[in-house]
């Protein structure tokens, strides 16, 4: 696993699975166009640069901690499940905003990416686990530069699926029926809603 294009694919593969960023990335592109999901995933993209540095440098131990556990499940439940209502409350205007070109500010589609990817137990536990396993084999053999090397061709990858989920939803804006879209946008909604149970009951669970 010395190649960097291993890792720009690596990153890749970190950002494809279907999840709660990547559904409310395709609801932002869906309803406000290419630039608002494109700044979505910067947004994202922040945030797991975030933790990267912090399993770099050793905090992950922190982070992985039951209290922390039970604080992220409980905010992340919070944040997936009350952005999730308020895109079902807002299904209606996506044919509106189509037609009158009305555009939420780019800063809140930026802080939306950053607060999703940032209170998503799943991204911790992809960069404890994967990020994690990748910093013990490669500095085995690899030198600091290197790593640190490998871990931007990680952040390319993570940058160009977002960028592709980015001109997928806006295109699909242009070439799918209203209708079609807003079914898209209700699954996304109903699947951020689900996540956001789903991070409620495991924070139970860690509680109890």
């Amino acid at each position: 696993m010395n190649s960097i294009f291993t890792y720009i694919f690596l990153g890749i593969s970190l950002a494809a699975p279907i999840g709660p960023v990547n559904a409310a990335q395709l609801d932002t592109g869906i309803k406000n166009g290419f630039f608002h999901a494109l700044i979505f995933g910067f947004g994202a993209l922040i945030a797991d640069i975030l933790y990267m540095v912090m399993v770099y440098f050793g905090v992950g131990q922190f982070i992985d901690s039951p209290y922390m556990k039970i604080f992220l499940w409980s905010f992340g439940c919070f944040v997936l499940t009350y952005t999730g209502i308020e895109s079902l409350l807002t299904l209606r205007k996506i044919k509106v905003d189509m037609k009158s070109g009305k555009r939420i500010r780019l800063r809140q589609s930026l802080l939306s990416g950053f607060l999703v990817s940032l209170l998503t137990p799943l991204t911790i536990l992809f960069w404890l686990g994967i990020y994690g396993s990748v910093l013990a084999e490669t500095s085995q053999t690899f030198q600091a530069n290197q790593i640190i090397t490998f871990s931007f061709a990680i952040i390319v990858g993570i940058l160009l699926w977002n960028t592709t989920m980015a001109f997928l939803s806006s295109g699909a804006r242009k070439f799918l029926s209203t209708r079609f879209l807003i079914i898209i946008s209700l699954v996304s909604s109903l699947s951020m809603i689900v996540f956001g149970i789903y991070f409620g009951i495991q924070a139970y669970h860690t509680l109890f």
